[in-house]
């Protein structure tokens, strides 16, 4: 990742949080620690951040948000290469006039510059989603009511009685924080309350995450590994993981980074 990108991404996550660790930035990064102790310190010449032991702080500390989930502009460009080959898989599974619901999440966002000349009926509760698409394809595209969370671009109600109860779609993309045994993982409640209104309105679970998820965990649960009907991640993901998921009953599909088509794992249950 080029300096300028590091730098933005530094600069954005300290926007989430008052202060920000070595380690988390390396692991946004995908850069060494040494990489960003000197970017840390390059930025903190500069008057951009302040530079704290063991990381950074914002110069004017923002207040902090009502949803735990990481901004839209802090993941935006994180495994973007696995991320796009991720997305066309996805949109692959479609068929034309397809009713689908898509989470927001920066992997799922992807899809948008796959559908351009699809004809599809999108529920998304992503405000990015939903604006490129309206723009830039022939979909027919519905939003639920709620607030719109302007950093993860989210539109997001705690009411039951929205527009997603009115939508039904054969199938639901997502992404997630984590997935690990006990099931997929995310990391706000009010997130996952949207999400499991989402998928309740859907006949087929389909998650979308790059390998890294595999070892990351989060302390909620969104469901289950056997509510899933496929997971579709990148060719780094370890045998132990793949093994996983396939003993779990889910279909794996995986992909090449930036490959123009996916590779469906063959050890893959329908």
């Amino acid at each position: 990742m080029h300096e300028r990108e590091r730098h933005r991404i530094i600069l954005s996550a300290i926007q989430e949080k008052p202060v920000i660790t070595v380690q988390d930035i390396a692991e946004l990064t995908e850069a060494s620690e040494a990489t960003i102790r000197r970017d840390i310190a390059s930025l903190h010449v500069q008057g951009k951040l302040r530079r704290v032991r063991g990381g950074a702080e914002a110069v004017h500390p923002p207040q902090l948000g009502n949803l735990a989930a990481r901004p839209f502009r802090v993941s935006e460009s994180v495994n973007i290469d696995k991320k796009r080959a991720i997305a066309r898989a996805a949109v692959d599974l479609c068929e034309e006039g397809d009713s689908i619901i898509i989470n927001g999440g920066t992997t799922t966002f992807q899809m948008v510059h796959f559908m351009s000349a699809r004809r599809l009926q999108v529920m998304t509760n992503s405000f990015a989603i939903a604006e490129h698409l309206v723009k830039h394809s022939k979909c027919t595209v519905s939003v639920p009511g709620g607030a719109i969370y302007r950093d993860q671009s989210l539109i997001l109600s705690p009411f039951e009685n929205d527009a997603i109860r009115n939508f039904y779609a054969r199938r639901i993309f997502i992404g997630a924080q984590g997935i690990n045994a006990h099931g997929v993982m995310e990391s706000d409640a009010l997130v996952i309350q949207s999400e499991q209104k989402l998928v309740r309105q859907a006949e087929e679970l389909i998650v979308m995450v790059d390998s890294s998820k595999f070892a990351k965990r989060s302390s909620l649960i969104l469901c289950s590994l056997e509510k899933v009907s496929t997971i579709i991640t990148d060719d780094g993901i370890s045998d132990e993981a793949a093994a996983m998921v396939t003993e779990a009953g889910v279909k794996l599909i995986t992909v090449k980074p930036m490959a123009s088509a996916a590779r469906e794992d063959t050890s893959s249950v329908a």
